[in-house]
């Protein structure tokens, strides 16, 4: 089964790079009316917490700058933003970047129990594979808030 979730994971961060090439930039700081962020927003936003459940799930060091944190961290938004966010090709690096270390990654690890469990909100994670399978669900979410706003946009 983990094997499985290590598939699937490289398969999602295809479907997200496929669509995020295919959007062009001018697209990507338009906050379309009934959404609360911009599509640059939400591809940093499953960079930036893929890192962070990667780091939380397999004790790996970042591999995002620390300005991310500031940009695409749970609560932040464009309007708020006082530093450039990253281009559309720096941004589709990182995904790529991070496509490659899913490569990396073995049941074994998704099997491993967390030094502590992680909490959110009335959900707890004990293993990693737990959490790292929950990092997939919120990236599929992105990616279908992503698909609405493109289809708000025209």
């Amino acid at each position: 089964m983990t094997q499985s979730i290590i598939h699937t994971s490289k398969v999602l961060r295809q479907v997200v790079i496929g669509q995020i090439q295919g959007i062009s930039e001018e697209k990507f700081d338009i906050q379309p009316a009934g959404f609360n962020n911009t599509i640059r927003w939400n591809v940093g936003h499953i960079i930036y917490w893929m890192d962070k459940y990667a780091t939380l799930s397999f004790g790996s060091l970042s591999g995002i700058p620390e300005h991310y944190e500031k940009l695409f961290n749970s609560g932040t938004k464009p309007s708020d933003w006082t530093i450039a966010p990253p281009s559309k090709d720096e941004l589709l690096q990182m995904l790529s970047d991070q496509l490659s270390r899913l490569s990396e990654l073995t049941p074994a690890m998704l099997d491993e129990e967390l030094k502590t469990p992680y909490a959110m909100g009335p959900f707890q994670f004990g293993t990693s594979g737990e959490l790292f399978n929950f990092a997939l669900m919120h990236e599929a979410i992105h990616l279908g808030t992503i698909s609405s706003q493109l289809k708000a946009l025209q």
